[in-house]
């Protein structure tokens, strides 16, 4: 019989207690950072980069994840890990 030691990781599942930040694309073009589940828009930008910049700075600071919706293409409406 072979013991296995379990790995432990260091990254909490989002649902234990992580923040989770959305970067979206608006009807109007700008880009907007949200909770998840959130109504209200934390901060707008005018481009991708910009807003996913802040978001992963938002994210390393309160040990959160930041995930960004896609706006075109193939994979439109599925979101990315980051």
């Amino acid at each position: 019989m072979c013991l296995r030691k379990k790995k432990t990781t260091t990254k909490k599942p989002i649902s234990e207690g992580r923040r989770s930040y959305h970067v979206v694309k608006r009807d109007d073009g700008k880009w907007e950072v949200k909770f998840a589940g959130g109504q209200k828009a934390i901060k707008l930008f005018d481009t991708q980069k910009e807003a996913i910049e802040y978001t992963k700075k938002m994210a390393e600071n309160q040990d959160g994840a930041m995930l960004v919706h896609n706006s075109k293409g193939k994979n439109k409406g599925r979101i990315k890990s980051k």
